[in-house]
């Protein structure tokens, strides 16, 4: 449950999921305000040094890519903080089945708040650096697609586990209670009128979140 980079060293944890079609994936993500990043060129990367830079919009800036089970991601989105693109959360989404237990695709994804940016030092290309708590950049994802009225279920499932001192492959400290939130999206046009039916995890797992949040507080 840890991606990779192209060089083959883990990159940030998966804590993501969603369920449902390519179409619904596109269609919730417009409707809770986010943007698909453009693949990395020239042009994108000169246009993203200058984003930063200048200080000016880019809401479609490029992602760096990151691979699981051998494959880069199939889609990646962000919505932006503030003016630049040096700021903003982003998720990079792979589907790993076609057709779930109830025939429904399912993707996994790994969702991190991108706090600044550097230099890759495998590619010397511009990077952005994450921020520690990617469980607060999983739970805003959810939480906002929810609000979007595009969620019928949410959900938890076991991730990386808890883990305190988490590198990703730019060596980006990060920690996370472990777990990943699916939500079973709505199809495309359908609307939540009172929002997502929320399955508590159990006892077991609730104790341990319960623990790991009074630990990391005390960081």
């Amino acid at each position: 449950m840890v991606t990779s980079t192209a060089q083959g060293i883990p990159g940030d944890p998966i804590n993501v999921g969603l369920i449902g079609s390519q179409e619904d994936v596109v269609s919730a993500f417009h409707d809770a305000g986010w943007y698909p990043a453009d693949p990395i060129t020239l042009r994108t990367s000169l246009e993203i040094i200058g984003s930063v830079v200048l200080d000016r919009p880019y809401k479609t800036a490029p992602v760096s890519p990151l691979f699981f089970e051998g494959r880069r991601e199939d889609l990646a989105y962000e919505k932006p903080h503030g003016m630049s693109a040096d700021r903003r959360q982003h998720v990079r989404l792979w589907l790993v089945l076609a057709s779930g237990a109830d025939g429904a695709p399912v993707w996994l994804g790994s969702a991190t708040f991108d706090s600044g940016v550097t230099l890759s030092r495998d590619t010397g290309q511009v990077t952005h650096k994450i921020a520690p708590n990617v469980d607060d950049e999983r739970d805003q994802l959810v939480e906002g697609l929810n609000k979007a009225g595009v969620v019928a279920n949410i959900y938890q499932m076991k991730g990386i586990g808890p883990t305190v001192n988490g590198r990703n492959g730019e060596g980006d400290p990060y920690y996370s209670d472990g777990e990943i939130w699916l939500a079973r999206l709505l199809r495309r046009g359908d609307s939540a009128k009172a929002g997502a039916n929320v399955l508590p995890p159990p006892t077991l797992i609730q104790v341990k979140d319960a623990i790991f949040s009074w630990t990391r507080s005390g960081r």
